[in-house]
C-alpha cells in the first residue's frame, strides 16, 4: 500500500492526493512561520517497481520558480547515497517520474544534512584534539548554537570566521563545512598546518538548527531570514545572529566567509563587497587575489556567472557579508553553490551534491592560505 510520510528531521511536504502511483498530487509546504516555499523532503513506501508520477501542483508559487528550470530532484533508498531522478517543470507544475527499485524511497529538494549529522560533525571535530566546542546560546526552540574554534587563539593570530546554513534548506553549506573541517583537522595536511600556525578559525557549521529540523528553506522558527538581521539582531527574533555577532566583536575578524546555496544559478560563485561604504583598492585587490587562487584550487569554481555587483555605497548592511566587511574592514565573501547541477563541470547522475560540496570545502583552504599574508 502506498504511503507518504515526513515525520523525520527536515521532512516536509503537503499531500493532496496519494491514491494513484501514476498521479500523486503534492504541494510544496511553507516554511513553518513564513510564506516561503521550495524545500521538500519525504518518504514513499509500498511502491517497489511501480512507476511513480509525483506532481507538485503549486510549484509556480515557490520562492524561486526559476529554480525548477533544468532541475532534477534527489532520491535515495538509504539516505546515504543520493542520485538525481527525471524531473520536469511545465505549466507551473513540477513533476518527478521515477520507478523505485525498493519498497522504501526518499525524495528531497537537495541532499539533506540532518541534525544528527550536525551533532556527529561537532563530536568528530572535537575528537581531533585540535578543536574546541563553545556554546554561544540557544535558538528559539532551545537547540544549541555551537562554535568550533580551531587554532592557538594567540592574540597575534589572524581571525578567520566561516559560517554556514543561515538559510537551513541550503544543506550543501554544511556539507561544505564538513569537507573544510576534514582537511583543516588533518594532522598530515601541510596546508592546514601552515594555516593553523598563523590563524585561528572560528566556524559555525549551522547557523539555523531550528529551521533545519523544521524543514524550512530560508527562515528560523520565528519566520525570520537570518541573513537580513545583522545590523540589528534581537534575542526575540534572531538569537542565532545575536550571539554569533557578539562573539565576532569579541575576537575581531580578518577574513569572513558565509556559505550558501543558490536555487537558480547553476554555478559555484562568490559574491563580494563592492557596495560597502569602505570598499577600497586594498579590498578590491584582496578579492581578486582570493578569486584567482580559488580558480586554481578548484575547477568547480568560476567567476563569469553570479550576482550583479552592488553599486558603490548601495550594499545591504543587514546582510552578513556586507555588515562584517564594513564593520571590520576585512575581506568578506558570500560563497554560493547550486541546487541544480554545476554547469561548469556537470555530472548527469548526481548533479551538484553533498560530496561535491564537501570537496569544495576542502579546496577552499588553498585560496585562504594564498592570501594569508595580505589579510592585515
Amino acid at each position: 500500500m502506498l504511503k507518504i510520510s515526513t515525520q523525520f528531521d527536515g521532512g516536509n511536504v503537503e499531500i493532496v492526493d496519494a491514491q494513484n502511483p501514476d498521479n500523486i498530487q503534492l504541494r510544496l509546504p511553507k516554511d513553518n512561520a513564513a510564506n516561503i516555499r521550495q524545500w521538500f523532503y519525504f518518504r514513499v513506501q509500498g511502491v517497489a517497481y511501480q512507476n511513480l508520477q509525483l506532481h507538485f501542483i503549486n510549484a509556480a508559487e515557490s520562492a524561486y520558480p526559476a529554480g525548477w528550470e533544468d532541475y532534477e530532484a534527489m532520491c535515495s533508498y538509504d539516505r546515504v547515497n543520493w542520485f538525481r531522478v527525471p524531473t520536469t517543470y511545465e505549466n507551473g507544475i513540477l513533476s518527478i517520474n521515477h520507478t523505485p527499485l525498493a519498497n522504501s524511497v526518499y525524495y528531497a529538494y537537495f541532499e539533506p544534512y540532518s541534525y544528527e549529522q550536525h551533532l556527529n560533525l561537532l563530536g568528530d571535530s572535537q575528537s581531533s584534539g585540535l578543536c574546541q566546542i563553545e556554546d554561544l546560546g540557544s535558538t528559539l526552540q532551545g537547540r544549541d548554537i555551537n562554535l568550533l574554534t580551531i587554532g592557538n587563539q594567540a592574540a597575534s593570530d589572524l581571525k578567520i570566521w566561516i559560517i554556514a546554513r543561515q538559510h537551513p534548506g541550503e544543506t550543501m553549506a554544511e556539507w561544505f563545512i564538513e569537507g573544510l573541517l576534514n582537511r583543516l583537522l588533518d594532522h598530515q595536511d601541510s596546508t592546514a598546518r601552515a594555516l593553523l600556525d598563523q590563524a585561528t578559525f572560528y566556524i559555525v557549521p549551522n547557523m539555523n538548527p531550528d529551521g533545519s529540523v523544521l524543514g524550512n528553506l530560508r527562515t528560523n522558527a520565528a519566520g525570520v531570514n537570518l541573513n537580513r538581521e545583522w545590523l540589528q539582531p534581537s534575542m526575540e527574533r534572531s538569537p542565532e545572529v545575536s550571539v554569533v555577532r557578539q562573539k565576532m566583536h569579541e575576537t575581531g575578524v580578518d577574513l569572513f566567509l558565509d556559505i550558501h546555496g543558490d536555487e537558480s544559478i547553476p554555478y559555484v560563485f562568490l559574491s563580494g563587497n563592492e557596495g560597502i561604504p569602505s570598499f577600497d583598492e586594498r579590498l578590491y585587490t584582496l578579492q581578486e587575489q582570493f578569486k584567482q587562487a580559488f580558480l586554481m584550487a578548484s575547477p568547480d569554481f568560476q567567476d563569469k556567472y553570479g550576482y550583479e555587483k552592488d553599486a558603490p555605497g548601495e550594499a545591504n548592511l543587514n546582510m552578513a557579508t556586507s555588515y562584517i566587511g564594513e564593520t571590520f574592514k576585512c575581506l568578506a565573501y558570500t560563497l554560493e553553490m547550486p541546487f541544480k547541477d554545476n554547469h561548469q563541470w556537470p555530472d548527469d547522475d548526481f548533479g551538484w551534491n553533498g560530496q561535491r560540496s564537501l570537496r569544495l570545502g576542502e579546496a577552499i583552504l588553498s585560496p585562504i592560505y594564498a592570501i594569508l599574508d595580505s589579510l592585515r
